[in-house]
């Protein structure tokens, strides 16, 4: 699939436009990748399951049809050949409940999905690496773009209330 040089990126999201924005900002990047977009849950896990080599990201949206990301999740979390990719979630909104059972599912990071296109562009900046680590972050290091979807400081009291 993606050359040695390449940082192979899977996204999964069921919006066009979003897909489109993501490419485009990765794009800006000027880093050799390999992006492939898959709009549901099924094509998703299918893609993974049948797929010789993984990808080294996934960027994955909760509210797709046929398999949601939540569900998506967990069989990416339970299943020996999946478990290792760092999974990070790309939404729209914050519930903090779910963002700490997210969190204590496996996913890495939790993105809020940003309309500013330098602030898309930061984040990925820091994420896009052929090194990205398969172990997640801290939990006060596992949300990103806060600023976009609410208030920094409710992010560090539900950081707070969350930890170990």
């Amino acid at each position: 699939m993606a050359d040695s040089y390449s940082v192979n990126i899977l996204l999964a999201d069921d919006d066009s436009d979003d897909c489109l924005f993501f490419k485009d900002v990765l794009d800006e990047l000027n880093l050799p990748t390999l992006l492939t977009t898959v709009h549901n849950g099924e094509q998703l896990m299918e893609v993974l399951l049948k797929s010789t080599e993984l990808p080294d990201i996934l960027f994955l949206d909760l509210n797709m049809p046929r398999k949601n990301g939540f569900e998506c999740l967990s069989a990416i979390k339970q299943t020996k050949k999946l478990n290792q990719v760092p999974v990070i979630i790309f939404s729209t909104s914050f519930v903090p409940d779910v963002v700490a059972l997210l969190y204590k599912n496996g996913a890495h990071h939790y993105i809020c999905k940003p309309d500013d296109y330098a602030l898309l562009l930061k984040i990925l900046r820091k994420l896009v690496t052929p090194r990205l680590s398969s172990t997640q972050p801290s939990i006060k290091e596992f949300v990103l773009l806060p600023e976009s979807c609410f208030n920094v400081s409710d992010v560090n009291e539900w950081a707070r209330h969350n930890s170990p």
